[in-house]
Protein backbone atom coordinates (compact mmCIF):
# COMPACT_ATOMS: atom_id res chain seq x y z
CA UNK A 1 0.00 0.00 0.00
CA UNK A 2 1.54 3.75 -1.09
CA UNK A 3 -0.30 6.67 -0.56
CA UNK A 4 -1.03 7.59 -4.53
CA UNK A 5 0.39 10.58 -6.41
CA UNK A 6 -1.91 13.56 -7.82
CA UNK A 7 -1.99 12.27 -11.27
CA UNK A 8 -3.50 8.89 -10.20
CA UNK A 9 -6.66 10.78 -8.34
CA UNK A 10 -6.96 13.90 -10.18
CA UNK A 11 -10.27 15.00 -12.03
CA UNK A 12 -9.28 15.67 -15.89
CA UNK A 13 -13.39 16.35 -16.74
CA UNK A 14 -12.97 19.63 -15.98
CA UNK A 15 -14.88 22.89 -17.77
CA UNK A 16 -11.86 25.07 -18.59
CA UNK A 17 -12.99 28.78 -19.66
CA UNK A 18 -10.95 31.59 -20.91
CA UNK A 19 -10.76 34.62 -18.99
CA UNK A 20 -12.21 36.81 -21.55
CA UNK A 21 -15.49 34.78 -21.67
CA UNK A 22 -19.06 36.43 -20.24
CA UNK A 23 -21.15 35.69 -17.38
CA UNK A 24 -23.61 34.56 -19.47
CA UNK A 25 -20.88 32.01 -21.63
CA UNK A 26 -19.90 30.46 -17.68
CA UNK A 27 -23.83 29.69 -16.57
CA UNK A 28 -24.73 28.18 -20.19
CA UNK A 29 -21.54 26.06 -20.39
CA UNK A 30 -21.84 25.33 -16.06
CA UNK A 31 -25.89 24.34 -16.67
CA UNK A 32 -25.24 22.63 -19.82
CA UNK A 33 -22.50 20.14 -18.35
CA UNK A 34 -24.04 19.95 -15.16
CA UNK A 35 -21.25 21.47 -13.30
CA UNK A 36 -21.14 23.43 -10.39
CA UNK A 37 -18.53 25.39 -11.12
CA UNK A 38 -15.84 25.82 -13.66
CA UNK A 39 -11.85 27.00 -13.52
CA UNK A 40 -11.14 30.48 -15.51
CA UNK A 41 -7.46 30.14 -17.10
CA UNK A 42 -5.51 33.45 -17.13
CA UNK A 43 -2.11 32.20 -18.55
CA UNK A 44 -0.14 30.22 -15.40
CA UNK A 45 -2.98 31.36 -12.87
CA UNK A 46 -6.31 29.46 -12.44
CA UNK A 47 -9.71 31.08 -10.76
CA UNK A 48 -12.60 29.19 -9.78
CA UNK A 49 -16.33 30.38 -10.54
CA UNK A 50 -18.91 28.23 -8.49
CA UNK A 51 -22.93 28.56 -8.46
CA UNK A 52 -22.78 30.61 -5.52
CA UNK A 53 -20.24 33.42 -6.72
CA UNK A 54 -22.81 33.20 -9.66
CA UNK A 55 -25.86 33.53 -7.01
CA UNK A 56 -24.03 36.65 -5.09
CA UNK A 57 -23.30 38.20 -8.63
CA UNK A 58 -27.20 38.07 -9.33
CA UNK A 59 -28.32 39.33 -6.31
CA UNK A 60 -26.03 42.10 -6.94
CA UNK A 61 -27.65 42.52 -10.52
CA UNK A 62 -24.59 42.59 -12.67
CA UNK A 63 -24.82 42.98 -15.81
CA UNK A 64 -24.27 39.47 -17.48
CA UNK A 65 -22.68 40.05 -20.19
CA UNK A 66 -19.48 41.30 -18.40
CA UNK A 67 -16.39 39.61 -18.90
CA UNK A 68 -15.18 37.49 -16.52
CA UNK A 69 -11.53 39.63 -16.29
CA UNK A 70 -13.87 42.20 -15.03
CA UNK A 71 -14.67 40.83 -12.22
CA UNK A 72 -12.78 39.98 -9.25
CA UNK A 73 -12.25 36.10 -9.18
CA UNK A 74 -10.92 33.56 -6.46
CA UNK A 75 -7.29 32.45 -7.56
CA UNK A 76 -7.10 28.75 -6.58
CA UNK A 77 -3.17 27.52 -5.64
CA UNK A 78 -1.61 24.98 -8.24
CA UNK A 79 0.09 21.72 -7.56
CA UNK A 80 2.51 19.73 -10.12
CA UNK A 81 0.84 16.27 -11.23
CA UNK A 82 3.83 14.33 -9.96
CA UNK A 83 3.44 15.38 -6.29
CA UNK A 84 2.84 12.78 -3.45
CA UNK A 85 -1.22 12.99 -2.11
CA UNK A 86 -0.20 14.23 1.20
CA UNK A 87 1.45 17.49 -0.17
CA UNK A 88 -2.73 17.94 -1.61
CA UNK A 89 -4.04 17.35 1.78
CA UNK A 90 -1.77 20.39 3.13
CA UNK A 91 -3.86 22.44 0.49
CA UNK A 92 -7.54 21.29 1.69
CA UNK A 93 -6.50 20.99 5.49
CA UNK A 94 -6.71 24.74 4.92
CA UNK A 95 -10.37 24.47 3.64
CA UNK A 96 -9.61 25.67 0.11
CA UNK A 97 -11.64 23.50 -2.36
CA UNK A 98 -10.07 23.07 -5.13
CA UNK A 99 -6.52 22.77 -6.18
CA UNK A 100 -5.51 22.50 -10.20
CA UNK A 101 -3.17 20.17 -11.11
CA UNK A 102 -0.42 21.26 -13.65
CA UNK A 103 2.15 19.06 -15.49
CA UNK A 104 5.71 19.88 -15.95
CA UNK A 105 5.16 22.42 -18.94
CA UNK A 106 2.42 24.37 -16.95
CA UNK A 107 -0.09 23.05 -18.61
CA UNK A 108 -3.48 22.54 -17.29
CA UNK A 109 -4.15 18.98 -16.53
CA UNK A 110 -7.26 19.22 -14.25
CA UNK A 111 -8.04 19.93 -10.49
CA UNK A 112 -8.06 17.51 -7.41
CA UNK A 113 -10.85 18.60 -4.82
CA UNK A 114 -12.14 16.51 -1.59
CA UNK A 115 -14.51 14.31 -3.82
CA UNK A 116 -11.41 12.70 -5.68
CA UNK A 117 -9.65 12.07 -2.22
CA UNK A 118 -12.64 10.61 -0.44
CA UNK A 119 -13.60 8.76 -3.31
CA UNK A 120 -10.14 6.81 -3.13
CA UNK A 121 -10.02 6.11 0.51
CA UNK A 122 -10.39 2.26 0.91
CA UNK A 123 -13.67 1.24 3.10
CA UNK A 124 -12.11 -2.16 4.34
CA UNK A 125 -8.93 -0.67 6.20
CA UNK A 126 -11.45 1.45 8.19
CA UNK A 127 -13.17 0.55 11.96
CA UNK A 128 -16.74 -0.55 11.37
CA UNK A 129 -17.33 0.10 15.15
CA UNK A 130 -16.40 3.90 14.29
CA UNK A 131 -19.88 5.35 14.16
CA UNK A 132 -20.77 8.69 13.17
CA UNK A 133 -22.11 9.86 16.81
CA UNK A 134 -18.96 9.35 18.18
CA UNK A 135 -17.45 11.80 15.45
CA UNK A 136 -20.07 14.55 14.87
CA UNK A 137 -20.24 17.99 16.56
CA UNK A 138 -23.10 18.51 17.85
CA UNK A 139 -22.63 22.42 18.70
CA UNK A 140 -22.31 22.60 14.71
CA UNK A 141 -24.59 25.45 13.75
CA UNK A 142 -27.36 24.05 10.83
CA UNK A 143 -28.67 26.74 8.47
CA UNK A 144 -32.64 25.79 8.63
CA UNK A 145 -35.81 27.05 6.68
CA UNK A 146 -39.37 26.26 7.00
CA UNK A 147 -40.72 24.42 3.98
CA UNK A 148 -42.88 27.82 3.20
CA UNK A 149 -40.32 30.33 3.33
CA UNK A 150 -40.03 32.85 0.24
CA UNK A 151 -37.45 31.65 -2.19
CA UNK A 152 -35.69 34.87 -2.58
CA UNK A 153 -35.05 34.86 1.14
CA UNK A 154 -33.30 31.94 1.77
CA UNK A 155 -30.77 32.41 -1.46
CA UNK A 156 -30.26 36.10 0.15
CA UNK A 157 -29.88 33.88 3.49
CA UNK A 158 -27.19 31.68 1.72
CA UNK A 159 -25.18 34.77 -0.09
CA UNK A 160 -25.15 36.76 3.18
CA UNK A 161 -24.10 34.03 6.13
CA UNK A 162 -21.91 32.30 2.98
CA UNK A 163 -23.29 29.43 2.64
CA UNK A 164 -23.58 26.56 0.39
CA UNK A 165 -26.87 24.53 1.36
CA UNK A 166 -29.93 25.02 3.63
CA UNK A 167 -31.91 22.45 5.28
CA UNK A 168 -36.07 22.64 4.67
CA UNK A 169 -37.98 21.31 7.52
CA UNK A 170 -41.79 20.85 8.12
CA UNK A 171 -42.45 19.80 11.62
CA UNK A 172 -39.13 19.85 12.89
CA UNK A 173 -38.16 17.20 10.51
CA UNK A 174 -36.08 17.63 7.41
CA UNK A 175 -37.66 17.38 3.99
CA UNK A 176 -35.79 18.64 1.83
CA UNK A 177 -32.60 20.57 0.95
CA UNK A 178 -31.32 23.38 -0.98
CA UNK A 179 -27.49 23.26 -3.10
CA UNK A 180 -25.69 24.99 -5.08
CA UNK A 181 -26.69 23.03 -7.47
CA UNK A 182 -30.15 24.05 -7.02
CA UNK A 183 -29.32 27.50 -7.20
CA UNK A 184 -27.63 26.65 -10.28
CA UNK A 185 -31.28 25.64 -12.10
CA UNK A 186 -32.75 28.96 -10.48
CA UNK A 187 -30.50 31.15 -12.23
CA UNK A 188 -30.69 29.18 -15.41
CA UNK A 189 -34.00 29.24 -15.62
CA UNK A 190 -35.00 32.94 -14.20
CA UNK A 191 -37.15 31.00 -11.82
CA UNK A 192 -40.09 32.85 -9.73
CA UNK A 193 -38.10 33.64 -6.64
CA UNK A 194 -41.33 35.04 -4.80
CA UNK A 195 -43.10 31.30 -4.29
CA UNK A 196 -42.01 28.98 -1.52
CA UNK A 197 -38.39 27.49 -1.60
CA UNK A 198 -40.65 23.77 -1.32
CA UNK A 199 -41.28 24.18 -5.77
CA UNK A 200 -37.65 24.42 -5.46
CA UNK A 201 -35.95 22.36 -2.33
CA UNK A 202 -34.27 18.78 -3.44
CA UNK A 203 -36.73 16.40 -2.17
CA UNK A 204 -36.71 13.47 -0.70
CA UNK A 205 -34.29 14.27 1.53
CA UNK A 206 -31.38 11.45 1.70
CA UNK A 207 -30.36 10.88 5.08
CA UNK A 208 -27.74 8.74 7.20
CA UNK A 209 -28.84 8.11 11.30
CA UNK A 210 -25.90 8.91 13.26
CA UNK A 211 -25.59 4.98 14.33
CA UNK A 212 -24.07 4.21 11.05
CA UNK A 213 -20.52 3.39 10.82
CA UNK A 214 -17.33 5.60 9.27
CA UNK A 215 -17.31 2.93 6.83
CA UNK A 216 -21.12 3.48 6.27
CA UNK A 217 -20.74 7.05 5.91
CA UNK A 218 -18.25 6.81 2.98
CA UNK A 219 -19.51 4.42 1.13
CA UNK A 220 -22.76 6.42 1.28
CA UNK A 221 -20.89 9.44 0.04
CA UNK A 222 -19.19 7.50 -2.27
CA UNK A 223 -21.95 6.19 -4.31
CA UNK A 224 -24.27 9.29 -4.29
CA UNK A 225 -21.57 11.11 -5.18
CA UNK A 226 -22.92 13.69 -2.42
CA UNK A 227 -20.63 16.32 -0.70
CA UNK A 228 -22.21 16.41 2.46
CA UNK A 229 -24.10 13.92 4.66
CA UNK A 230 -27.27 15.12 6.47
CA UNK A 231 -27.27 12.77 9.66
CA UNK A 232 -30.43 12.03 11.81
CA UNK A 233 -31.20 10.33 14.89
CA UNK A 234 -33.73 7.46 15.28
CA UNK A 235 -37.22 9.92 15.34
CA UNK A 236 -35.41 11.20 11.93
CA UNK A 237 -34.51 14.69 13.80
CA UNK A 238 -31.43 15.95 11.73
CA UNK A 239 -28.81 16.33 14.50
CA UNK A 240 -25.45 17.61 12.01
CA UNK A 241 -24.25 17.95 8.67
CA UNK A 242 -20.75 16.02 7.73
CA UNK A 243 -18.97 17.20 5.11
CA UNK A 244 -16.52 15.39 3.15
CA UNK A 245 -13.39 17.28 4.33
CA UNK A 246 -14.13 15.95 8.04
CA UNK A 247 -14.63 12.32 6.67
CA UNK A 248 -10.88 12.82 5.01
CA UNK A 249 -9.72 13.66 8.12
CA UNK A 250 -10.84 10.62 10.41
CA UNK A 251 -10.06 7.90 7.39
CA UNK A 252 -6.56 9.06 6.57
CA UNK A 253 -5.67 9.51 10.46
CA UNK A 254 -6.48 5.81 10.71
CA UNK A 255 -4.98 5.17 7.17
CA UNK A 256 -1.62 6.68 8.73
CA UNK A 257 -1.78 4.18 11.35
CA UNK A 258 -2.05 0.80 8.99
CA UNK A 259 0.56 2.84 7.02
CA UNK A 260 2.91 2.26 9.96
CA UNK A 261 3.23 -1.24 8.98
CA UNK A 262 5.23 -0.34 5.91
CA UNK A 263 7.90 1.02 7.29
CA UNK A 264 10.30 1.49 4.23
CA UNK A 265 8.22 4.21 2.72
CA UNK A 266 7.57 5.98 6.03
CA UNK A 267 11.02 6.41 6.59
CA UNK A 268 11.40 7.86 3.39
CA UNK A 269 8.58 10.67 4.18
CA UNK A 270 9.89 10.90 7.72
CA UNK A 271 13.48 11.54 6.27
CA UNK A 272 11.85 14.36 4.38
CA UNK A 273 9.47 15.66 6.41
CA UNK A 274 12.25 15.87 9.26
CA UNK A 275 14.48 17.86 6.67
CA UNK A 276 11.60 20.75 6.24
CA UNK A 277 9.64 20.63 9.36
CA UNK A 278 11.18 24.47 10.02
CA UNK A 279 10.37 25.29 6.11
CA UNK A 280 6.42 23.81 6.55
CA UNK A 281 6.00 25.14 10.05
CA UNK A 282 6.75 28.43 8.36
CA UNK A 283 4.39 27.48 5.32
CA UNK A 284 1.72 27.01 7.48
CA UNK A 285 1.38 30.23 8.97
CA UNK A 286 3.42 32.80 6.77
CA UNK A 287 2.59 33.58 2.86
CA UNK A 288 5.66 33.39 1.34
CA UNK A 289 5.31 36.41 -0.83
CA UNK A 290 4.52 38.88 1.73
CA UNK A 291 5.51 37.32 5.44
CA UNK A 292 2.06 38.52 6.60
CA UNK A 293 0.15 35.31 7.86
CA UNK A 294 -2.04 33.37 5.30
CA UNK A 295 -5.13 32.30 5.35
CA UNK A 296 -5.03 29.51 8.07
CA UNK A 297 -3.25 30.87 10.15
CA UNK A 298 -5.62 34.00 9.98
CA UNK A 299 -8.79 32.24 10.78
CA UNK A 300 -6.70 30.35 13.76
CA UNK A 301 -6.00 33.45 15.48
CA UNK A 302 -9.55 34.89 14.87
CA UNK A 303 -11.21 32.24 16.97
CA UNK A 304 -8.76 32.91 19.64
CA UNK A 305 -8.88 36.92 19.77
CA UNK A 306 -13.19 36.31 18.95
CA UNK A 307 -13.54 34.33 22.79
CA UNK A 308 -11.00 37.11 24.14
CA UNK A 309 -13.33 39.72 22.48
CA UNK A 310 -16.05 38.11 24.05
CA UNK A 311 -14.68 37.15 27.42
CA UNK A 312 -13.72 41.13 27.99
CA UNK A 313 -16.87 42.47 26.24
CA UNK A 314 -14.06 44.74 23.94
CA UNK A 315 -14.77 45.99 20.36
CA UNK A 316 -12.86 44.30 17.26
CA UNK A 317 -12.93 45.08 14.08
CA UNK A 318 -12.06 43.64 10.69
CA UNK A 319 -10.39 45.41 6.99
CA UNK A 320 -10.57 44.14 4.16
CA UNK A 321 -7.87 45.95 1.45
CA UNK A 322 -8.13 45.18 -2.05
CA UNK A 323 -5.52 46.36 -4.77
CA UNK A 324 -7.24 49.13 -7.41
CA UNK A 325 -6.32 47.48 -10.91
CA UNK A 326 -4.08 45.04 -9.83
CA UNK A 327 -5.07 42.90 -12.55
CA UNK A 328 -3.96 45.85 -15.28
CA UNK A 329 -1.20 46.09 -13.23
CA UNK A 330 0.28 42.65 -13.84
CA UNK A 331 -0.83 42.55 -17.56
CA UNK A 332 0.89 46.17 -17.93
CA UNK A 333 4.06 46.01 -16.13
CA UNK A 334 4.27 42.40 -15.52
CA UNK A 335 3.86 39.93 -12.14
CA UNK A 336 7.38 41.47 -10.88
CA UNK A 337 6.17 44.56 -10.69
CA UNK A 338 2.59 43.17 -9.70
CA UNK A 339 4.29 41.25 -6.87
CA UNK A 340 6.51 44.51 -5.69
CA UNK A 341 3.40 46.30 -5.44
CA UNK A 342 2.34 43.29 -3.15
CA UNK A 343 5.37 43.60 -0.83
CA UNK A 344 5.26 47.28 -0.79
CA UNK A 345 1.91 47.66 0.43
CA UNK A 346 2.16 44.62 3.00
CA UNK A 347 5.16 46.68 4.07
CA UNK A 348 2.96 49.94 4.74
CA UNK A 349 0.35 48.03 6.75
CA UNK A 350 3.31 46.40 9.19
CA UNK A 351 4.24 49.71 9.60
CA UNK A 352 0.55 51.45 10.53
CA UNK A 353 -0.68 48.68 12.64
CA UNK A 354 -0.54 47.64 15.78
CA UNK A 355 1.48 44.33 17.04
CA UNK A 356 -1.47 43.43 18.24
CA UNK A 357 -3.06 43.62 15.57
CA UNK A 358 -3.41 40.38 13.09
CA UNK A 359 -2.70 41.44 9.11
CA UNK A 360 -3.35 38.40 6.78
CA UNK A 361 -2.76 38.32 2.98
CA UNK A 362 -6.04 36.88 1.91
CA UNK A 363 -5.66 35.86 -1.61
CA UNK A 364 -4.75 37.26 -4.83
CA UNK A 365 -4.19 41.04 -4.42
CA UNK A 366 -6.50 41.16 -0.90
CA UNK A 367 -5.60 41.51 2.71
CA UNK A 368 -7.44 41.68 6.42
CA UNK A 369 -6.67 42.80 8.92
CA UNK A 370 -8.22 42.54 12.30
CA UNK A 371 -8.04 44.65 14.77
CA UNK A 372 -8.50 44.00 18.60
CA UNK A 373 -9.92 46.93 21.16
CA UNK A 374 -10.74 49.27 18.29
CA UNK A 375 -14.37 50.12 17.01
CA UNK A 376 -15.66 51.36 13.98
CA UNK A 377 -14.41 54.49 14.16
CA UNK A 378 -10.80 54.34 14.79
CA UNK A 379 -10.36 51.57 12.71
CA UNK A 380 -12.01 54.33 9.89
CA UNK A 381 -9.15 56.40 10.89
CA UNK A 382 -6.60 53.65 10.44
CA UNK A 383 -7.74 52.86 7.05
CA UNK A 384 -7.88 56.51 5.45
CA UNK A 385 -4.19 56.71 6.82
CA UNK A 386 -2.71 54.03 5.30
CA UNK A 387 -5.20 54.74 2.21
CA UNK A 388 -3.45 58.10 1.55
CA UNK A 389 0.26 56.60 2.26
CA UNK A 390 -0.73 53.59 0.01
CA UNK A 391 -1.84 56.45 -2.53
CA UNK A 392 1.50 59.02 -2.14
CA UNK A 393 4.20 55.72 -2.07
CA UNK A 394 6.50 55.53 -4.59
CA UNK A 395 6.08 51.45 -4.82
CA UNK A 396 6.09 51.86 -8.75
CA UNK A 397 7.90 54.74 -10.03
CA UNK A 398 5.68 55.18 -13.21
CA UNK A 399 2.56 54.44 -11.58
CA UNK A 400 0.25 55.93 -8.50
CA UNK A 401 -0.74 52.26 -6.59
CA UNK A 402 -3.96 52.91 -4.53
CA UNK A 403 -6.28 50.36 -2.34
CA UNK A 404 -10.09 50.18 -1.54
CA UNK A 405 -11.70 49.34 2.37
CA UNK A 406 -13.87 47.89 3.64
CA UNK A 407 -14.66 47.79 7.01
CA UNK A 408 -17.25 45.96 9.64
CA UNK A 409 -17.36 45.95 13.50
CA UNK A 410 -16.63 42.10 14.45
CA UNK A 411 -20.09 41.15 16.38
CA UNK A 412 -21.06 38.34 19.29
CA UNK A 413 -22.13 35.33 17.53
CA UNK A 414 -19.94 36.38 14.33
CA UNK A 415 -18.25 33.64 12.30
CA UNK A 416 -15.39 34.35 10.57
CA UNK A 417 -17.06 33.97 7.70
CA UNK A 418 -19.89 36.24 8.43
CA UNK A 419 -17.36 38.95 9.58
CA UNK A 420 -15.97 38.65 5.83
CA UNK A 421 -18.90 38.63 4.20
CA UNK A 422 -20.14 42.23 5.49
CA UNK A 423 -16.53 43.44 5.12
CA UNK A 424 -16.51 42.44 1.55
CA UNK A 425 -19.71 44.08 1.06
CA UNK A 426 -18.11 47.33 2.28
CA UNK A 427 -15.37 46.61 0.23
CA UNK A 428 -17.59 45.94 -2.94
CA UNK A 429 -19.52 49.57 -2.60
CA UNK A 430 -16.11 51.33 -1.87
CA UNK A 431 -14.79 49.78 -5.71
CA UNK A 432 -18.51 50.85 -6.96
CA UNK A 433 -18.35 54.22 -5.81
CA UNK A 434 -15.04 54.76 -7.54
CA UNK A 435 -12.09 53.18 -5.68
CA UNK A 436 -9.60 54.60 -3.70
CA UNK A 437 -11.68 55.07 -0.69
CA UNK A 438 -12.99 53.51 2.79
CA UNK A 439 -16.68 52.19 3.31
CA UNK A 440 -17.94 50.81 6.63
CA UNK A 441 -20.75 48.27 6.53
CA UNK A 442 -21.96 48.07 10.07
Amino acid sequence: MKFPVISELVTTDVTLLKIDATLNETIELMYNQNHRSVIVQDNNRFYIVTASDLLRLKLKNYNFNQKLCEIRLIEIPTILKDKNILEAISFLEQSIEYVSVIDQDNNFYGIITHTDIISNIDPETLMDNYRICDLININKPICKVKEDTETLEVLTKMVESNLDNIIVERDNKPVGIVTTKDVMKLLKSSADLSVEISNYMTSPLETLKESATLKDAINFMTKKHFKRIVVVNDKDEIVSIMLQRELISLSYSKWATLMKEYSSELSQINELLNKKTKKYEEMASVDSLTGLYNRYKFTELFVSLYATMIKRENDMSLIMIDIDHFKNINDTYGHNSGDKVLIGISGLLKQYFRNVDVICRWGGEEFVALIPTANIENSEKIANKIRIAIKESSILDTLQVTASFGITQVKQGDTLEIAISRADEALYEAKNSGRDRVNIHL
